[in-house]
């Protein structure tokens, strides 16, 4: 397996571009089958879940192009079931249930895998379908699910730590084409949602509320191709802001939307980070020394909990003591050993993670454990002394685009070291 090589204690200087969304890419792709013409989709960041979607899409009939950051999909024909391998490997390919339901009546989908970072049950997406008429059962690994044609109702998606991404995402999808209107309450609200929401009204679907936590879906006979560009990748952003206010650099971000982001700007600048809009661009400094800072993560508009790992890494760097919270996944915290084996000094109760900043980094060998992860040990070896040696960075490939090319035209000494 591949790793990382990094010789830490560089300032990061220099401009880097943000790539299209992860999250938000893989459920439009999906999304894709509800329509037998061609869509075409800009702005595709070129990761490994890219990859393994567009093969996923291949398996179940579809013919698709990818290149220049320009995906084509043309599913004329699609059957109701995939190969099982392609699809368990990937959380985000459980978004295919709904939109083969909504098309072809039927649905065989393997159980979803993806980052071990706690239990992330289907329960809502099965309750959902099942409101829509779906009879579903699940055995030998495998999610079954039939309709003579999925009808509109009202469901409530709220669940134990907020509304469901995927399982909004999954059930808009399967109602744009059922009878009727299907209304959606304690829909997830993220922009990779919304995003997902604007390229089906794109293809003609009639949905109101996108951005709501109400939505409301009349269904249609048909669904259109259609020509969209993805949203850029706001964990992405994040991420090169904590690596350059770690290394105390000067970085100029370009493509980012500051408005998807918010709640971690807000804390990034409690921290002392600065963060200046200007012309479309983000221009981000540490002047001074970091400040401890508390966060807790939030469904949308909140402090994501794909930004947690990352903003832990910093205030390993801040003078004083953060408190850092985790609401969403219960096994996220499996960063923390790694960080620990690098200097840092964070002692876990329950859901919160306590950070005694200020104390010196040093490079190790660490091993990443999930994609959030591996970007927050990135992050802690740039601004180590001495080499740090993240392994197991297919992690990262899942989710960054090029991510060790980005850095290096920021000054970071990183090398890919091909595994055995």
């Amino acid at each position: 397996m591949d790793s990382f090589l990094i010789e830490g204690g560089r300032p990061l200087h220099g401009e880097v571009t943000i790539s299209g969304s992860k999250n938000a890419i893989l459920p439009i792709l999906a999304a894709t089958l509800l329509t037998p013409d061609t869509c075409r989709i800009r702005g595709v960041p070129d990761l490994s879940d890219v990859r393994f979607m567009l093969q996923i899409l291949e398996s179940l009939g579809a013919e698709t192009k990818f290149e220049r950051g320009m995906v084509t999909v043309r599913a004329a024909k699609v059957r109701g079931f995939g190969d099982y391998e392609l699809i368990r490997k990937m959380r985000g390919s459980i978004c295919i249930l709904g939109p083969l339901l909504a098309r072809c009546c039927e649905a065989r989908v393997s159980l979803p895998g993806g980052c071990v970072i706690g239990t992330r049950p289907i329960d809502l997406h099965l309750k959902g379908l099942r409101a829509l008429k779906a009879r579903i059962t699940v055995e030998y690994g495998y999610i079954n699910a039939t309709t003579r044609r999925l009808a509109g109702t009202t469901v409530f998606l709220g669940g134990r730590a907020g509304p469901t991404v995927l399982g909004t995402a999954n059930l808009m999808m399967a109602a744009t084409l059922a009878t009727g209107v299907t209304v959606i309450e304690s829909a997830a609200c993220e922009p990779e949602v919304t995003d997902l929401a604007n390229f089906l009204v794109s293809m003609g679907a009639k949905i109101q509320g996108i951005g709501s936590p109400t939505l409301t879906i009349t269904g249609v006979d048909r669904l259109n191709g259609t020509d969209h560009e993805v949203i850029p990748d706001r964990i992405e952003a994040c991420t090169f802001i904590c690596a350059a206010a770690a290394t105390r650099g000067e970085v100029i971000i370009h493509g980012a939307r500051p408005d998807h982001f918010a709640a971690v700007i807000d804390k990034l600048r409690e921290a002392g980070v600065q963060i200046e809009r200007k012309a479309g661009t983000l221009r981000v400094t540490r002047p001074g020394k970091l400040k401890p800072a508390d966060v807790t993560t939030m469904p949308y508009a909140g402090f994501p909990t794909d930004v947690q790992a990352q903003f832990m890494a910093l205030m390993c760097l801040a003078q004083g003591t953060s408190v850092i919270t985790e609401r969403i996944f219960e096994s996220r915290f499996m960063h923390v050993a790694e960080l620990m084996r690098l200097g840092a000094e964070i002692a876990i109760e329950g859901p919160n993670a306590i950070v005694k900043g200020g104390l010196p980094l040093s490079g190790a060998p660490v091993m990443a454990s999930d994609l959030r992860a591996s970007a927050a040990l990135v992050i802690a070896g740039l601004a180590a002394k001495g080499k740090t040696q993240v392994h197991r960075i297919y992690h990262l490939d899942r989710g960054y685009e090029r991510m060790e090319e980005k850095l290096r035209k920021l000054g970071a000494k990183i090398l890919r070291v091909a595994g055995e």
